[in-house]
């Protein structure tokens, strides 16, 4: 699997990793499929102690039990629990439900009502004493990113995970240049849309059927590598059952060509940059 360093200074990491939101749905599935991803060198998994109020962590920890030296282990704090010591308690929390003693990164899940100064502060402890590695943000905009930096300082924050697929590309406007000229990793997630995948019925589903073929892939895969085109860029897709995450792998270091760019990026067309960005 095809690595790139993870933000300024953090280590190499798979550009395809795996999402968990909703996992706790199919557990038994679930599990098998973290399994077959971290056999195929998608050791990237992403949780939070939102989903599924908890269980998908649990979901986690039993998927990479004798395996946690293998995984790049993330997961993420509410807004609500944000504040100094409640970032400091979630994570503990979090490391409980994950079986382990640390988690490579840590994130607040997005802008909340506590004091952005202090949740940094929480992350810059829970790092001294060793039970996070990195530390980063989600669905952050610009503004609040370059704002997120001054006061971290810089190379602090690690990455921004943000809603990116074909029919929302709003992050390209201001998001992906503020996380480059940072040296911030940006990390999609629901690259497939949350159900709104382009179908072969429309214009959009043609193309990636035509450039799929021309690659001996799947529209899915031409998916993953447009969005993980620009360098210091991941993707999470989600990891539910095995075949989907098989199917995943497979976009595994495909290039697309200008053209195929340059086609998919008119197919799919950017939103108002002025419109907030969009989160689920």
């Amino acid at each position: 699997m095809r690595t790139r360093p993870f933000g300024a200074s953090g280590p190499s990491v798979p550009v395809l990793g795996q999402g968990t939101w909703e996992i706790e749905r199919e557990p038994r599935r679930a599990v098998r499929a973290l399994r077959a991803g971290i056999d195929a060198g998608m050791s990237h998994i992403d949780s939070a102690e939102m989903y599924g109020a908890g269980r998908a962590e649990e979901i986690v920890g039993e998927a990479i039990a004798g395996r946690r030296e293998q995984v790049f282990l993330a997961s993420k704090v509410l807004p609500s629990n944000a504040s100094r010591a409640g970032t400091i308690r979630a994570c503990e929390a979090s490391l409980r439900r994950l079986r382990t003693d640390h988690l490579d990164l840590f994130l607040l899940h997005w802008p909340g009502e506590h004091p952005l100064e202090d949740t940094l502060l929480a992350f810059e402890t829970l790092r001294s004493e060793g039970k996070i590695l990195l530390f980063g943000l989600s669905n952050f905009d610009e503004r609040e990113t370059e704002r997120a930096v001054t006061i971290a300082g810089p190379g602090r924050i690690a990455c921004n995970q943000v809603l990116y697929h074909l029919g929302e590309r709003h992050i390209e406007h201001a998001v992906i240049p503020t996380c480059a000229r940072h040296g911030i990793a940006l990390v999609a997630y629901s690259p497939f849309g949350s159900g709104s995948f382009p179908g072969p019925g429309s214009a959009g589903g043609r193309l990636l059927a035509e450039i799929a073929a021309g690659h001996g892939a799947t529209e899915r895969q031409v998916a993953l590598a447009y969005l993980t085109r620009h360098p210091g860029s991941f993707a999470i897709p989600k990891a539910a059952r095995v075949e989907h995450v098989l199917e995943n792998v497979g976009a595994d270091g495909m290039e697309l060509s200008a053209d195929e760019i340059a086609r998919i990026g008119a197919a799919f067309p950017l939103a108002d940059p002025k419109r907030d960005l969009p989160m689920i």
